[in-house]
């Protein structure tokens, strides 16, 4: 796909610029010394891996962090923000990543929250109306003004975002990885809208990992690493490459690791025969053997979820068999699974996966307490002695054992579920969407360590969407589509023409 039409000037004043900012957080130095000028009108990307400092410059930018050094400026003169409403008096308003607004109430009543039309105390529910309706029409934004806000899609709500900051008269707009929650046709539609934006005259600070749309519908791209910047460059000056490179800091040779050959004799760890759940998937076989990286591959919705859900005891199956080293198996629920050795790192860490209040030691030992308690007392000693091993074996960097998980990067958050799963070294792993939400540094650190714990005897069954992880990953793939198994490719030899067309359902399957 070519590049969203770009109609901002390219020599426009700068709207903000940071000069010689700096920013710790304790001993830990998350901006140092940056330099950013972003241009009125344009869309400037900020790119790095997770804990680069990217976040942290779009809150001092919104006002949400105070800098410790440097200077912040609008417009070309000195400021200091003490809180996000000192920046909207600036027309600086932020949409993170988790979406702030009231889920029970309408759409209208979020869009004008905190500024409502009325007289006496009474809000004018017609005026407010008339409002949206024409901003809407205006910005070419439209969301039910009535429907509550939790009824709406990921992208209608963000819509709302949108509108919000815009009936606040915000010139600049900080999307911190607004296509994270979001469909491939949905981060298209808000593409556009960015676009739209920016030849409207706002500017917008465009935070995200994902290089290919920052490619496409950027202005201008600062890298960041480590806190530092690297460069801010012409998007068009910069290719998916050039950026990898600027962002790890050095070229990304090869995605994936190497694959290995399995041993002829390699036993099956997991045979799965005929498993079915009615209405949601049937007639599911396949197996996964000692050192093999299986990948089921097909659309969301396929079932994938579902089968491995099924086998870990998180969900029911109505009718199959289900085998783990030779013995038959019926989990009803997932500590089961644990108890014969099978571990499972979750679609969703946050949702699923993590206790995102809790320190980061805790949720590496969360299912293998027994094992550090003694007369019902956790000896934390030991505890964190032994997540301290797995924290850097996982490659978790850059948090203590103590800090909060929510605190992580998503990268490290990642990590964290690996880490616990180390811990207890099962000798079947299930990794569901293992590099969701994180950069590429800690994909490819993700990447390793899969091949680390299958060439050490490990069974690995991934399921992903992302057809390269498919290809890159898998020693074999089994395709689901509406709920069934279609085929089973050599991962050595599958193409994308032959994972698509049968993922899809084309008839040109043997392409």
């Amino acid at each position: 796909m070519g590049k969203l039409t770009a109609q901002a000037q390219p020599h426009a004043q700068p709207h903000v610029e940071l000069v010689g900012v700096t920013k710790r957080f304790g001993a830990t130095v998350a901006l140092d010394g940056v330099d950013v000028a972003v241009r009125s009108g344009t869309v400037h990307a900020i790119v790095g891996e997770n804990g680069a400092g990217k976040s942290t410059l779009g809150k001092i930018v919104a006002g949400v962090l105070q800098p410790d050094a440097g200077t912040l400026k609008v417009g070309g003169q000195a400021v200091r923000f003490g809180s996000p409403r000192d920046a909207l008096h600036h027309g600086i308003t932020t949409i993170a990543q988790e979406l702030s607004l009231v889920p029970a109430r309408a759409v209208v009543e979020n869009v004008y929250l905190g500024i409502e039309t009325g007289r006496l105390g009474l809000v004018d529910g017609r005026a407010l109306r008339r409002r949206l309706e024409e901003l809407m029409e205006r910005e070419d934004l439209h969301v039910p003004p009535d429907a509550l806000v939790r009824q709406l899609s990921p992208h209608d709500q963000q819509k709302v975002e949108i509108l919000r900051a815009l009936a606040r008269d915000s010139s600049l707009i900080i999307m911190d990885e607004p296509t994270a929650r979001l469909s491939a046709d949905e981060t298209l539609s808000l593409r556009r809208t960015v676009r739209s934006l920016a030849d409207a005259g706002h500017t917008i600070v465009f935070v995200s990992h994902f290089i290919e749309e920052v490619l496409e519908v950027s202005d201008a791209i600062t890298i960041m690493r480590d806190g530092h910047v690297i460069r801010t460059s012409a998007a068009q000056d910069e290719t998916y490459d050039t950026c990898i490179e600027g962002m790890i800091g050095r070229t990304l040779e090869s995605t994936f690791p190497p694959k290995r050959e399995l041993p002829a004799d390699a036993p099956v760890v997991l045979a799965i025969d005929g498993l079915s759940r009615e209405g949601i998937f049937e007639d599911v076989s396949f197996d996964v053997r000692a050192g093999e990286i299986v990948v089921m591959a097909g659309l969301v919705g396929s079932g994938r979820t579902e089968v491995v859900r099924a086998v870990f005891g998180a969900d029911p199956s109505t009718s199959g068999r289900v085998r783990l080293g030779g013995a038959a198996v019926d989990f009803r629920a997932p500590h089961e699974a644990i108890a014969n050795g099978i571990a499972m790192i979750p679609e969703s860490r946050k949702d699923q996966g993590l206790v995102l209040g809790r320190s980061v030691r805790e949720n590496v030992t969360l299912p293998h307490l027994r094992r550090f308690s003694r007369g019902g007392l956790v000896r934390t000693r030991a505890e964190r002695g032994r997540v301290g091993e797995m924290m850097e074996r996982a490659g978790v960097r850059g948090i203590d054992a103590e800090a909060r998980a929510r605190n992580a990067s998503g990268g490290n958050q990642q990590k964290m579920l690996f880490a616990r799963w180390l811990l207890a070294d099962p000798p079947l792993l299930i990794a569901d969407e293992p590099t969701r939400g994180v950069d590429v540094g800690s994909k490819r650190a993700i990447y390793d360590l899969l091949a680390e714990l299958a060439g050490e005897g490990m069974a690995v069954l991934v399921v992903s969407s992302e057809t390269e992880e498919v290809l890159g990953l898998a020693d074999r793939i089994v395709v689901m589509r509406d709920g069934r198994v279609v085929a089973e490719l050599d991962g050595h030899t599958a193409t994308e023409a032959q994972l698509v067309s049968l993922t899809l359902g084309s008839e040109q399957q043997a392409a």
